[in-house]
């Protein structure tokens, strides 16, 4: 792990003259004589080693004083992927403040979900990341703002509020410290993109570390979308979104540099959040480099790994929907499941209007299906059970699925619930919680892929097999599901 890597002064100097983009958002490089600071991989001649300094985040660079550099915009580089992996406090913290949780609740509301004081919360953050959890939603919203500016005609006040700014003057004095630039500077620099075809729409670049296989990753939403919830059209998978202040549909679309995403938002507020959770449902933050190198050292995956390096764990952007949709899932066929899923969003679902056609709803919260007569639902009374039992635990916030959840309990908690074994709590903690070690040794897929590279296909000596994989366990099941020739490997024509 690259854990604290900005206090390795020798290696960070060396990732950045060797402009090594791998290291983008694992550290920032300050420059004492220019007073602006960089992405690693910044194209500029790189300063001499005493003129810099290195930082943990960009918060930290601008709380130094330090202003973001305009030709490598170390503001847009990819989130550190070390709060993926990781599951302690910090972690989750800045897996919080991604989904904008520190704009909408302060740091009390952060501080709260997370179960521990203000006070130690803030020591936390500084110690591991020079800047408090204000000083990082701060450097969060100037990041939407520079957006909103660059790719939109918004008006500047609805830029201000969209982007999370209590006031325009803040907003024009935060855009001016950290950017050295007013925000109609930033739009008359900006490149000029041709108008969105649709007021209201944006449309930006989602950055990853490469490589990024898209294959399996897109190919999985699209084989397991739920109608009228998701489709994939035009090389596009296009979802619904229930997001804070209203909803949204997202269309996102692999290319080789990046992710081409389209938003359009009943509430701009929701930018932000949008953004995160897109990047959280594609796992655009992983470190491809070193998933790979771990796997590859196994000479069963190695072949597979050389074969279409850069594989992802496909998420979701509503860790609620996921459980449910799991649950709609046991023991049966894609195909079913999605049916089972169409008839609850039918039935269930809030009606969005989505212009180009295709997507007609939101899939229904927990509140809503506790609500119901569990004898409206038609499935076998087994799985009813556990669907209602499911719910009715969301619904009361007794079982909480998010950003922030701790992976071992949460799946203790989700183990306890009646019809609930290993294999729904692990597909849930690897794709709706993002637990990268979640690992599924009784899947039929993953067994049947084992015994066809000759390693063991019982699920306890499997799980002792794996045990070498860690903590990477959640991708070598991509590596091995993408034996199979299951729709959900190929991306649609």
């Amino acid at each position: 792990m690259h854990q604290g890597m900005h206090t390795d002064t020798e290696r960070c100097v060396r990732a950045v003259q060797s402009k090594d983009a791998r290291f983008d958002g694992w550290f920032y490089t300050a420059v004492l004589t220019t007073g602006i600071y960089c992405r690693p991989s910044c194209p500029a001649v790189p300063p001499k080693p005493e003129h810099m300094v290195f930082h943990p985040s960009a918060a930290a660079c601008q709380q130094a004083g330090f202003r973001a550099c305009k030709r490598c915009r170390p503001d847009t580089s990819p989130g550190s992927p070390e709060w993926n992996v990781r599951a302690d406090l910090v972690a989750r913290a800045m897996r919080l403040v991604a989904d904008g949780v520190v704009d909408r609740e302060g740091v009390t509301g952060l501080a709260a979900r997370l179960g521990y004081s203000t006070r130690q919360i803030e020591r936390q953050l500084l110690a591991e990341l020079g800047a408090g959890p204000l000083a990082l939603a701060r450097a969060q919203r100037a990041q939407t703002a520079r957006l909103l500016v660059e790719t939109t005609g918004l008006p500047m006040a609805d830029v201000a509020f969209a982007a999370g700014f209590s006031s325009v003057r803040t907003f024009n004095d935060t855009v001016r410290e950290v950017f050295a630039l007013s925000p109609s500077e930033l739009r008359a620099r900006a490149p000029k993109h041709a108008a969105a075809a649709t007021p209201g729409v944006i449309t930006l670049r989602l950055p990853f570390r490469a490589p990024l296989h898209p294959d399996n990753l897109f190919g999985h939403l699209a084989a397991t979308a739920v109608p009228g919830v998701e489709e994939w059209r035009d090389g596009a998978y296009r979802r619904t979104l229930r997001l804070p202040y209203g909803h949204g549909i997202v269309a996102l679309a692999p290319r080789p540099d990046h992710i081409a995403c389209r938003l359009a938002l009943s509430d701009p507020r929701d930018l932000t959040v949008a953004i995160s959770r897109c990047r959280r449902l594609l796992d655009l933050d992983a470190d491809p480099v070193a998933v790979d190198e771990q796997l590859r050292a196994d000479p069963a995956l190695a072949p597979l790994v050389d074969k279409a390096p850069g594989r992802r764990v496909p998420r979701t952007v509503d860790e609620a929907e996921f459980a449910v949709r799991a649950v709609l899932g046991q023991q049966v066929s894609t195909a079913a499941a999605r049916t089972h899923a169409a008839r609850l969003v039918t039935a269930h679902g809030t009606s969005v209007d989505d212009p180009e056609g295709g997507l007609t709803h939101l899939f229904p919260t927990p509140e809503h299906l506790a609500a119901l007569d569990p004898d409206a639902l038609a499935m076998p009374r087994t799985r009813r059970t556990t669907l209602t039992t499911l719910v009715r635990r969301l619904a009361d916030g007794d079982l909480r699925l998010g950003a922030d959840s701790d992976w071992p309990e949460t799946r203790a908690a989700l183990l306890a619930l009646p019809g609930f074994g290993p294999w729904t709590a692990d597909v849930i903690a690897m794709r709706a919680l993002g637990d990268p070690d979640a690992f599924l040794p009784t899947d039929l897929g993953v067994r049947r892929a084992a015994q066809a590279l000759g390693l063991p296909s019982t699920p306890s000596a499997l799980t002792a097999r794996a045990a070498a994989w860690r903590p990477w366990r959640a991708y070598a099941v991509q590596y091995l599901w993408a034996t199979d020739s299951h729709p959900i490997n190929v991306l649609p024509a």
